[in-house]
């Protein structure tokens, strides 16, 4: 089993451009996977973990409702923004300038076959990524994602989270928000969830601007500690 993940910080890019990578990557694990079957080899498959910063954009997963976006293509185009139905799942979710967004492209039969579980330790990254700055978060049953104030009328989201698996290989992944335009929310209902209030790393410290690249650091040594990875 490789235990190796690479990691790349690819900056600020565009939605369908690094989508078009993600696939490329989770394709050829895939490959792999079935060349080692039909082959009876067992040569390693890699595993990748994306950060990324994308552009003010909208996305659909493939069991949510486009009712969820409250605004018509001349409104997108008007606040700079793009959508996109894709491949994960989940309802509508928002990217854009001060998010942390990661990829993990991981082939889970390096680590262990339960993507309950994946989804869990995802979450759990994050919760402990907020715990170094004194936030307490956690789980609101049945939504996946990371909250603060689970459980009371001012529960709000700071994480949002879609995956997609095939054969035991993950995309997409998280979307954290560090110093999020919170404005950008207002256009959907995040997730599908109604009623439910979205907030930001640097609106909770009650500060301008949280240092990404020290979140950054922060999530790798907690996603790399959980998942018993070597991140290269």
């Amino acid at each position: 089993m490789n235990k190796k993940i690479e990691f790349r910080e690819l900056g600020r890019r565009d939605y369908k451009e690094v989508w078009d990578h993600q696939q490329q990557l989770f394709q050829e694990i895939l490959d792999q996977k079935i060349r080692n079957r039909r082959e009876n080899t067992s040569e390693e498959t890699k595993n990748h973990l994306l950060f990324v910063e994308h552009p003010h954009v909208y996305t659909l997963g493939k069991s949510g409702d486009i009712k969820n976006l409250l605004v018509n293509e001349d409104q997108l185009k008007e606040k700079n923004a793009t959508f996109y139905k894709i491949n994960r799942g989940g309802d509508i979710t928002y990217h854009g300038p001060g998010q942390i967004v990661g990829y993990p492209i991981l082939d889970l039969e390096n680590f262990f076959t339960d993507i309950h579980k994946y989804l869990r330790l995802l979450e759990e990254t994050i919760i402990l990524t907020l715990k170094e700055y004194g936030v307490e978060a956690g789980r609101s049953e049945g939504e996946t994602g990371v909250w603060l104030d689970v459980g009371t009328p001012f529960a709000r989201k700071i994480c949002a989270m879609g995956v997609r698996a095939s054969r035991w290989v993950t995309m997409h992944g998280f979307a954290f928000n560090v110093n999020a335009d919170l404005g950008y929310f207002d256009n959907i209902i995040p997730c599908g969830i109604e009623g439910k209030a979205v907030t930001s790393l640097n609106v909770e410290l009650g500060v301008k601007e949280v240092p990404v690249d020290e979140v950054k650091e922060k999530i790798k040594k907690h996603f790399s500690a959980l998942f018993e990875a070597e991140l290269v």
